[in-house]
Parts: structure tokens; sequence; C-alpha cells
């Protein structure tokens, strides 16, 4: 089984006859699902590009969503649209979801967005302003311990939803793919060429994920993990655990690319 894995497409910084051409780029790589680890677009525009996506490549998409496909709008609004366009076309699945995906005997998919949980790193004293916080409307009521506890109880969302569907997934299969947004590891948080420093850290890693996918993996040794996340425009391998490994995808806004296609057996 092929998987094209897309990343970052930021999709809102081109065109629509750039969008068409990237689209019909990627339906042309054989493969038998599209991998998509979230920043699509932005809030208006998300549901219209994944329902493009769908009709161009006609076969199953796989996503997660990122935090710039919440800005101009709210989490909770962004959600119920891309809820309600899933239940109406058949190729789309919001992976949060969708549980545990069978891919082939051995191999499943499981997934969700994932959020910077400020865990890592130094929040209080990092210099970081993001967007986020005036472009998404959860976030823009508050001050930065506000915004901390918010991060914090996005992440530990995430992770609950990972703890739930692993047992299930690491029974059944022996490799697991999850697809999440933001890197879930220290050592994942790849920022030119680089791992992130602490002024980046709490911004580029969901710690409450990355400590639930290392518990199973060590309570599992005979099972394998990939994860593959986004977020920080840079590329980079991280080996966690002889069992876990991380791909981090880069970007580069306005030049969406297909990462790389995954071959499951």
């Amino acid at each position: 089984m092929k998987l094209v894995w897309l990343t970052d497409i930021h999709l809102n910084f081109l065109d629509a006859t750039h969008v068409e051409e990237f689209f019909r780029e990627v339906a042309e790589v054989p493969s038998d699902a599209i991998l998509l680890s979230g920043d699509i677009g932005v809030a208006h525009e998300v549901a219209l590009h994944l329902n493009a996506l769908d009709t161009a490549v006609q076969r199953p998409v796989y996503f997660v969503l990122g935090n710039h496909d919440f800005y101009r709008d709210s989490i909770a609004g962004v959600l119920a649209t891309v809820e309600t366009l899933c239940s109406a076309c058949p190729n789309l699945h919001w992976l949060p979801k969708d549980g545990v995906v069978p891919l082939t005997a051995d191999t499943c998919l499981v997934g969700h967005d994932g959020w910077a949980d400020g865990r890592y790193g130094d929040y209080w004293n990092s210099p970081i302003e993001l967007n986020d916080w005036e472009m998404i409307e959860e976030f823009t009521h508050f001050g930065k311990k506000g915004r901390l506890d918010k991060l914090h109880a996005l992440g530990d969302e995430a992770a609950a939803h990972i703890r739930l569907v692993l047992p299930d997934a690491l029974a059944r299969f022996r490799h697991a793919i999850v697809v999440t947004h933001v890197p879930p590891f220290r050592e994942a948080g790849w920022h030119a060429g680089q791992i992130s420093d602490d002024n980046r850290l709490p911004h580029f890693t969901c710690k409450a994920i990355g400590d639930v996918l290392a518990e199973a993996m060590r309570a599992h040794p005979d099972r394998q993990m990939t994860v593959l996340c986004g977020h920080t425009h840079g590329a980079g391998e991280a080996e966690i655990l002889p069992n876990l490994r991380v791909s981090t995808g880069g970007a580069v806004y306005g030049e969406p690319k297909v990462q790389r296609v995954i071959e499951v057996g």
C-alpha cells in the first residue's frame, strides 16, 4: 500500500490556478491514500480545499488539522464545519473521528490534530508572540497565563484521544502510523536545520502526546510506531526509542510539496 504524505501546504498562499496544479500533482503520484498532517489553509477555506482535494485525487484522504486551519474563526466552528463535510464525503476522514483505521493486515493509522502545549522549553520567558493569539477566537481574550492553561487543555485533550485508541491499535497491528500536526517530542522540534531552542519549543511541541506515545511503545517492544508531523516547517528525523520514530515534514509558504510516498505492507 502506498501513502502520499503532505503537511503544512498552506494553500491560502496560492491562487486558485496554482492550487489546482498542486492537486493535479498529488493526484498523479501513484498511491492508495493521502495523509495530510495539518495547516491546509485558513478557516474559511479549509472545507473548500478538502473538498477540492477529494475531487482531484479520488481516493481516501486521512487528515488532521493544524493551528493555521483555525485562523480567522474559532476552533469549535472549524471542527463543526469539518465534521459536516466528512459526513457528506466518504473519502474524507478527519482522524480524531475515525479511531483506528486499518491500512493493511499489519499496519494501522491513528491521529489527532494535537496542539503545542507549552510544556517543553521556557514558555514564561519566551519572547515569541504567535499570530494564534489574535487569529483564533478561543485565544483572543487570554493573557499569558490564560493562554498556557488553554494550551495545556488542548494538548491534554489530544493526548487523551491517543491514549484511548492506542491499546486497540497495538493489540491488533504490529505497526501503527500516528499522524499529528505538532511534533510530540523535543527531539522532533526541527527548525532551520536544528532542534528548536527553549524560546520556540513551547510553541513547537506537544509533550502531552509524546508522553503517551513513549509510554505505549515502552510497554510494547514488539510493536513499531511511525509518527508523521509538521508545524515547525523544518524537516528532520528523530528516533525516540528503537521502536518509535518521528518524521517532521519541512515546508515553505507558497511552495506546497509531496513530502514522500510511504509504502506499508
